[in-house]
C-alpha cells in the first residue's frame, strides 16, 4: 500500500476469539466494524496485535480472506491473542468475561500509523482497549490526529474510567451509545436529565460534541445531529444472536454517513444491519451484501 493512499476508515482496539459454547467465533468490536465496512464497500483497515502464537495466525488469515488490510496489525512475542469467554443466557443475552493481559493491551505507537490518519478518515475507537497504559498511550497520540474521530464507547465493567471517558469524550466528532451507557455517562459526569433528548443535549454542550447515536436494540436508534434529532423503530426479526449486532449498525450507520446519505435513511439502513447479523450466529458472519439488502427491503418496505 502506498502510504500516500487515503484509507477511508480505520478501527482501533481489540481483536480476539469469542468463545462460546458451540465453538470460537472472531470478534472484538474494533474487528467487527471493520468487517462490516469492508462488506459494504468502505475500505476499512485495523490498527491492533496479536500474539506470535495459532490463534493470531488465524486472524491473520481471516483478515487477508476478508480483505481487511492488516499492515497495521502487530505481533507480540510476550502475550498471547486475546480470547473472551462469552455466556448466553436464555434471552440471548450476552455476558463476556474478558482476559487480561492479552497482546492488544500492548499496541504501541508507530510513526507509520499516523501516515494513513487523514483528515477525511473515519477513527473509530472505544474504551475498553485502553484498559492498560500502553494501548491507552498509543491512543491518545493518534486521536491528536486531524481525522473524524468516532467514539463507540462500549463500556464494559469493571473497565469504567470517568478520566479515561472524559479524554475519549472530549476527542469525539461522533459518539454511539446504546441506553445504559448513556444513562451511565450521566451519572458520571452528574447530568441529573430524564429525558433522551435532554441527556444528549447535555452530552453534546458537556463535550463539544455535534453527532451523537443511541441504539435501543429491538426498539430502534435515534440520531441526534446539532439541534436536530431524527429517530426510527426498529423491526421484528428472528435473532440467533446479539453478537456484534452494534457493531454492525455502526459499520452501516458510518457508511452511510460516508455517502452523505439522509439521516433518517442513514439510521433506517444501520437499524436493518443490526438486525440482519443479528438474525446470524457470531458477529462476522458469511454474507452477501445482497441478502443485506433483501432483508432490508423486507423489513422496511
Amino acid at each position: 500500500m502506498n502510504t500516500n493512499e487515503t484509507i477511508p476508515a480505520i478501527c482501533y482496539g481489540e481483536i480476539l476469539w469469542d468463545v462460546l459454547p458451540d465453538g470460537p467465533q472472531p470478534g472484538g468490536a474494533p474487528l467487527n466494524v471493520a468487517y462490516h465496512l469492508n462488506k459494504l464497500g468502505l475500505h476499512a483497515s485495523l490498527i491492533s496485535r496479536v500474539g506470535k502464537d495459532e490463534n493470531g495466525r488465524k486472524l491473520e488469515t481471516l483478515l487477508d480472506q476478508w480483505g481487511i488490510n492488516r499492515r497495521l496489525l502487530q505481533q507480540d512475542s510476550d502475550y498471547p491473542t486475546s480470547e473472551v469467554i462469552a455466556k448466553m443466557n436464555n434471552r440471548n443475552e450476552v455476558s463476556y468475561e474478558i482476559v487480561f493481559p492479552v497482546a492488544w493491551d500492548f499496541i504501541n505507537e508507530v510513526t507509520e500509523i499516523s501516515r494513513y490518519i487523514q483528515s477525511q478518515t473515519y477513527f473509530v475507537y472505544g474504551s475498553l482497549a485502553s484498559r492498560n497504559n500502553i494501548t491507552r498511550a498509543t491512543l491518545s497520540k493518534l486521536l491528536e490526529n486531524d481525522s473524524f474521530k468516532v467514539f463507540d464507547i462500549n463500556l464494559r465493567p469493571p473497565f469504567v474510567e470517568k478520566s479515561l471517558l472524559l479524554e475519549l469524550l472530549e476527542k469525539s466528532d461522533l459518539v454511539k451509545f446504546n441506553e445504559s451507557e448513556l444513562e451511565m455517562a450521566q451519572t458520571l459526569f452528574h447530568g441529573s436529565y430524564r429525558k433522551e433528548a435532554d441527556q444528549i443535549k447535555f452530552i453534546q454542550d458537556r463535550f463539544n460534541i455535534s453527532e451523537v447515536v443511541v441504539t435501543k436494540g429491538e426498539f430502534g436508534a435515534s440520531y441526534y445531529k446539532g439541534n436536530e434529532a431524527w429517530h426510527c423503530a426498529g423491526r421484528e426479526v428472528r435473532v440467533a444472536d446479539t453478537i456484534g449486532s452494534g457493531d454492525a449498525f455502526l459499520a452501516a450507520f458510518l457508511a452511510n454517513h460516508y455517502l452523505g446519505e439522509q439521516p433518517q435513511i442513514i439510521l433506517r439502513n444501520a437499524i436493518a444491519m443490526g438486525g440482519f447479523v443479528a438474525t446470524h450466529k457470531g458477529g462476522c458472519p458469511d454474507y452477501d451484501v445482497e441478502e443485506y439488502i433483501a432483508f432490508r427491503r423486507g423489513i422496511f418496505e
